[in-house]
């Protein structure tokens, strides 16, 4: 049967005059029913044209088809600035960077796997009865699952005859009835160090020796101590052992004390002891500020709960059992060997249970394959999802979709490739293959060039960032855009990039300025690792995804200099660690700066103080008597009025999204008229935030502080930045790099950087500038540690410590160490395998 209307049927998305963010009135069709890959440097536009366009618009729509009471409910994007689209399908987002999940998620809960394992436990389990009997598996406790009231659940036991409720589903859920008393799900219980308390045992209690006695409220504890009988004038490692147990845990008497102020009076207390311990305790109940919560917990650790031992599920419930294995045991095991468990859990019940067992094992299996088949098969059902690595948050995220099986929808992935190893990238391309081979259409921003290159279709938006991007460069397929004289990104498509930016160390010299040790005994999946760190070098660690990079260096190395620092143990995994000298630690990670529309890359990279204060010094403002607090526009005084200095307001508009537009009374600008009428060289504070980085850069040339600033940012690629555009909508790297401003003026020789995926978001050709902001700071002194799984980053390192060889329980051992070239030729490692192929390619090997 021919089918009708099929010749009208659209091949391409058509959108017209698309004006989100800095692009440029464009007009541009994406294929349907293709992997479409939109490329170009960072801030160029691409997520403006993939997410700000083509999914807010499609998402939309889709929501239009839904009831206004549906709607109401859900958070909607208001309509993109573009003139029309045509052929756009409903649409689903994939972020760039997953939403880290609370103490609670689980693999089990993000996949849905734990609920369906819930499921089972409650209606195939062998259950035991009040008098201890085993009551084995039957179908009759399904059907008592049915009964309503009070018989809901009940079963006989066979031997003894005891009638009692089989547990239900929830029984087993550790964020509802099943959670441990002890921890209340968690795993993890907060206990206060002790050794945290003591500052130094060297001074003495008068000097300030107990630190919680320094929080607010508490100058006076060291007189109340006097008078419980405690020493407080020599040094606390001196004092009886009954003086430091009343320290730490004296009793909460009241005691008359004299205190004088500062004008010389006494004050007569009748003040209440409050020993080292309860000072935190107490301080903790009555704050909620999230800097006090922050200081609070340097004195806590947070250890193993004693009672589940980190299961979470209360072990009432360890007596229901599925093939002699609880729910904590079989949560535990690896995904790759739930499914033959499963198999064999279907062939050892009842024939009269076959049929609900493999309807709830096939449901499990479902919630499980996606993942096992994006190669996350090391992962336990009982992993915390805020371990996971952003790779492995990402492929979860990813897994959840293809579940759904859909067709003629709109796929739209904002770097599906960040944390991801190369060998889980070649997996990653199949499955974007497979979406596409289902019937829908596919759109990625990425700058992963197997990704690009795997691709039917390209569209690359620049030339440039910011002002100078915005527009469609090139477009074709993979072969068609390598033959374009102006792509940027044809030269490393066919691997003639320029690769190497930096001056790598001689192999005889890597550690010639001595080196950092670390050894952890047990942690995650790391066991009995140890590992050299050379001092001011930029070393790499590389690995396949959950191989234990975070675990190692976040976890380990960190924390190790942290402690150090803060003159605190070290915790009980580490049991050598040598700073090689170093003092400071400084995380550089890709969280997204600022929280709304106030923080802006002027605030952040702190100019704004020294801007206002040119404002100030003007002769109208002197007339006025404004100081520099009247020209910031979170002042009420200097603010626009109508928006308060956000530039923007927000309308509700009922069923319909929030719109949000420029504020009519001050076009954007921020501030009040009276304020704007005050000019510095003929610009008013407005045109200020109106300028990019380099345009900047002229503007205060006779200005040294701001002058300096600007010029640290243009050299770490910013220059396009507006210094008004808000920092939360910043890509990662450019993240990332706004964050090392301040830290470029200074020598660095005592500190250790410390960077998180730095490439997040960065096309080769800022890799490029990445790469020598390096090198920038190896000049000054600093040692570098890279977490990184991007080729070019790690060509690029003097040292690299690969781990492996693949994630999880497969991973957690140091594979190979050494230069670049060291790893490529390392026969167990995978990172090896595809280093090499990139190093022929690019004729470094």
């Amino acid at each position: 049967m021919s089918i009708q209307h099929k010749e009208t049927i659209p091949d391409d998305i058509k959108v017209y005059g698309a004006k989100v963010n800095n692009l440029k009135n464009i007009d541009v069709s994406v294929p349907l029913n293709a992997f479409v890959a939109i490329t170009g440097v960072s801030g160029s536009g691409k997520s403006s044209l993939a997410m700000g366009t083509l999914y807010a618009e499609g998402a939309r729509r889709y929501l239009n088809a839904l009831s206004t009471y549906t709607r109401r409910r859900i958070g909607q994007d208001a309509h993109p600035n573009v003139t029309k689209i045509e052929y756009l399908p409903s649409a689903i987002a994939l972020r760039q960077r997953p939403t880290v999940p609370g103490n609670r998620s689980t693999v089990g809960t993000m996949s849905e796997g734990l609920n369906v394992l819930r499921l089972m436990f409650s209606r195939l389990g062998s259950y035991t009865c009040p008098n201890g009997h085993t009551v084995p598996p039957t179908i009759k406790v399904a059907q008592a699952m049915d009964v309503q009231g009070h018989e809901m659940g009940k079963i006989k036991c066979p031997t003894c005859g005891v009638k009692f409720a089989a547990p239900s589903a929830e029984s087993f859920a550790f964020n509802a009835e099943g959670a441990c008393k002890e921890c209340q799900g968690t795993g993890k219980v907060r206990q206060i160090l002790k050794s945290a308390l003591i500052e130094d045992e060297n001074e003495t209690i008068e000097q300030g020796a107990v630190a919680s006695w320094h929080l607010p409220g508490r100058n006076f504890m060291p007189s109340v101590a006097r008078e419980v009988g405690i020493r407080i004038d020599i040094p606390f490692k001196d004092l009886t052992d009954h003086e430091k147990d009343l320290v730490f845990n004296g009793p909460a008497n009241k005691y008359q004390i004299s205190m004088p102020s500062r004008t010389g009076r006494v004050f007569n207390l009748n003040a209440k002891y409050e020993n080292a311990f309860a000072a935190v305790e107490d301080s903790m109940k009555t704050t909620k500020n999230p800097r006090s919560i922050k200081r609070l917990n340097r004195f806590y650790e947070f250890g193993t709960c004693p009672r589940c031992h980190g299961a979470r599920f209360d072990p009432d419930v360890y007596k229901t059992k599925l093939m002699g294995k609880n729910i904590a045991e079989v949560s535990d095991m690896s995904l790759l060997d739930l499914i033959p468990f499963m198999d064999q859990l279907a062939k050892a019940l009842p024939n009269d249970m076959h049929e609900l067992a493999t309807s709830l094992i096939n449901e499990f299996k479902g919630s499980i394959k996606p993942l096992y088949d994006l190669g996350l098969d090391y992962l336990t059902l009982s992993r915390a999802g805020n371990t996971l690595s952003t790779g492995e948050l990402q492929r979860i995220q990813l897994g959840r979709t293809l579940r759904s099986q859909t067709t003629g929808v709109l796929y739209v992935l904002d770097e599906p490739s960040v944390g991801l190893h190369a060998a889980n990238v070649a997996g990653l391309i199949n499955i974007l293959h497979q979406l596409v081979s289902q019937g829908n259409s596919l759109v990625v921003v990425d700058h992963n060039i197997d990704i690009i290159a795997a691709a039917d279709y390209i569209i690359e938006i620049g030339p440039k960032a910011g002002r100078l991007g915005g527009q469609v460069i090139d477009y074709g397929t993979p072969a068609e855009v390598k033959q374009k004289p102006n792509s940027i990104i044809a030269p490393f498509l066919k691997g003639q990039g320029k690769i190497i930016e930096r001056p790598q160390a001689p192999e005889n010299e890597i550690f010639k300025h001595g080196q950092i040790d670390l050894h952890i005994t047990k942690r995650h999946n790391l066991s009995d690792v140890g590992v050299k760190i050379p001092k001011n070098r930029l070393t790499v660690f590389s690995g396949y995804s959950g191989a234990g990079k975070s675990t190692l260096v976040m976890g380990g190395l960190v924390t190790a200099m942290q402690r150090q620092a803060n003159d605190q143990p070290l915790p009980d995994y580490i049991d050598q660690f040598n700073s090689a000298g170093l003092s400071r630690v400084i995380e550089i990670d890709s969280v997204p700066i600022g929280k709304n529309v106030r923080s802006t890359v002027a605030t952040y990279c702190g100019i704004w103080d020294s801007v206002r204060k040119l404002f100030a010094s003007t002769p109208l403002a002197k007339r006025h008597h404004w100081n520099e607090g009247h020209f910031s526009y979170n002042v009420k005084d200097g603010a626009c009025p109508n928006c308060q200095g956000t530039g923007t307001i927000s309308l509700d508009v009922q069923y319909l999204p929030d719109m949000t537009m420029t504020c009519p009374v001050c076009h954007g600008k921020r501030y009040a008229p009276d304020t704007l009428a005050v000019k510095w060289h003929e610009y008013s504070i407005a045109d200020i935030l109106g300028l990019s980085v380099v345009e900047a850069e002229q503007v205060f040339k006779a200005e040294p502080k701001i002058l300096n600033t600007l010029e640290a940012l243009d050299q770490m690629g910013l220059g396009y930045l507006i210094l008004g555009e808000s920092t939360p909508i910043l890509s990662g790297g450019e993240a990332q790099r706004l964050k090392l401003v301040s830290q470029m003026g200074r020598k660095q020789d005592d500190t250790l950087f410390v960077f998180d995926e730095p490439s997040v978001g960065l096309h080769p050709k800022d890799v490029e500038v990445l790469n020598q902001v390096f090198q920038q700071l190896i000049d000054k002194g600093a040692t570098l540690a890279v977490i990184e799984h991007d080729l070019d980053v790690i060509m690029n390192a003097d040292y690299v410590i690969d781990l492996g060889p693949k994630g999880g329980n497969l991973g957690g051992k140091v594979v190979a160490t050494g230069t670049p070239a060291d790893i490529a030729r390392a026969n167990d490692s995978q990172t090896g395998i595809y280093l090499a192929k990139r190093m022929k390619l690019d004729h470094l090997l």
